[in-house]
């Protein structure tokens, strides 16, 4: 057996070549360092599709990481909870984040959001679609939701890039680290506020709904609504955002693609399917070893932690053929299971820590793809320009400058 630490001249992960483009790192790591024990961050670096499924969808890794990589950001949630604690949360959960509850809480607050932000640069003829747009899609929808209006937008965005920039600080910069924890008590002590006020005063929005849920004779309390509200302000925003940026990044590098979604609009939900493959918003997923584990002929001692290479898997031409070009009608990327726990993509995770807002995410891409398809009749990149995805953990273009013909 090979020991992962025999590797040769492994992929520098945090290098500013990685940076600007990590997919060819991605295929030396699948094909010469599956299995890769990362020196600076001490995590092994899991890169094949085939080690990815198991280590998200088996019993042999845990959340346990999270212990002290979000919880001092989030509190105690449902990311750090396995077994009966973590089914106990989803059945509370769950039911707001899908059907009934995904029509009466979400689904009104994006249609609100996006027609407003739309509405700003529609009659323009150009646009810098991620600061006009992407950015703020999610950020809205988490305020529209949670009842706080859209004064409060500026302060969630700066609460979740300076959370997201401790979650994301593989390096341990120490000042980094200190202004996450200080984002974090400004969002806890502002979210319990309004979850006492919604105590007293239950509205329709998702706080009400998640101090009136009751499961079993059990309901929530209102530490742990704060502390999951303040993990949405992250998790509703950041992924968000960046997926739609994706999605229309890759529309427009593929013209004739994004011309057959405009035409028919049933396709836009294969386009976002195979953007979360081609273009994750997420690259990396961190857990815990469980107990002594072999992947791909590497060993893993128990209470090491892995992290799993989303966009790196999701590019694996072992399940993939021609995993580099984005072909939204892939046999592989079956539509009825893309937004499910069965998806062929990483992106969502497997096993029972898959996204819960999985279907959200494919509402509200869907209501902002068709948007901004109706908005920008002839859209495609301004003269000059040429998107570049940035990130190490997450990724997405910084800037979308589009022009198109006013309507």
């Amino acid at each position: 057996m090979t020991s992962p630490t025999e590797a040769v001249s492994p992929p520098d992960i945090y290098s500013e070549a990685f940076g600007r483009n990590p997919y060819p790192f991605y295929h030396a790591l699948r094909d010469h360092h599956p299995v890769h024990l990362d020196p600076v961050s001490g995590r092994y670096l899991i890169s094949r599709h085939a080690d990815v499924q198991v280590v998200l969808g088996g019993d042999g890794f845990s959340t346990r990481a999270y212990d002290h990589v979000v919880e001092p950001v989030y509190g105690r949630t449902l990311m750090q909870e396995d077994g009966s604690e973590h089914a106990r949360q989803r059945r509370f959960l769950t039911p707001l984040f899908q059907g009934a509850g995904l029509r009466q809480i979400f689904e009104p607050a994006i249609d609100r959001v996006v027609d407003r932000l739309v509405a700003r640069f529609a009659g323009a003829g150009e646009v810098e679609l991620v600061d006009a747009f992407t950015a703020w899609f999610g950020v809205g929808i988490v305020a529209d939701v949670l009842g706080v209006g859209e004064a409060e937008e500026p302060l969630i965005l700066d609460w979740y890039s300076r959370i997201l920039a401790y979650q994301f600080n593989l390096e341990g910069d120490p000042e980094v680290h200190a202004d996450g924890l200080r984002a974090s008590a400004e969002a806890r002590a502002f979210l319990a506020g309004i979850v006492a006020d919604r105590r007293q005063r239950p509205g329709g929005d998702l706080i009400s709904a998640l101090l009136g849920a009751e499961v079993a004779g059990e309901t929530l309390d209102d530490e742990y609504v704060t502390s999951f509200c303040t993990l949405l302000i992250v998790a509703g925003s950041e992924t968000t955002d960046k997926a739609a940026a994706n999605l229309v990044k890759n529309l427009l590098e593929h013209p004739d693609v994004l011309e057959r979604v405009r035409a028919d609009r049933s396709l836009v939900d294969r386009a976002f399917a195979e953007t979360l493959r081609f273009s994750p918003p997420l690259h990396m997923i961190v857990r815990t070893a469980a107990e002594d584990v072999e992947l791909s002929g590497c060993a893993i001692p128990a209470g090491a932690e892995v992290l799993c290479m989303v966009g790196a898997a999701n590019r694996d031409p072992r399940v993939f053929p021609d995993a580099d070009a984005f072909d939204i009608h892939r046999p592989e990327q079956e539509l009825r299971r893309a937004f499910t726990a069965g998806a062929s993509h990483a992106a969502f995770g497997w096993g029972r820590h898959f996204c819960l807002g999985a279907q959200l995410a494919q509402v509200e891409t869907r209501v902002a793809a068709n948007a901004l398809l109706d908005a920008m009749p002839d859209v495609r990149f301004a003269p000059g320009f040429t998107p570049r995805e940035e990130g190490i953990w997450a990724r997405a273009p910084r800037r979308l400058d589009l022009v198109f013909r006013r309507r």
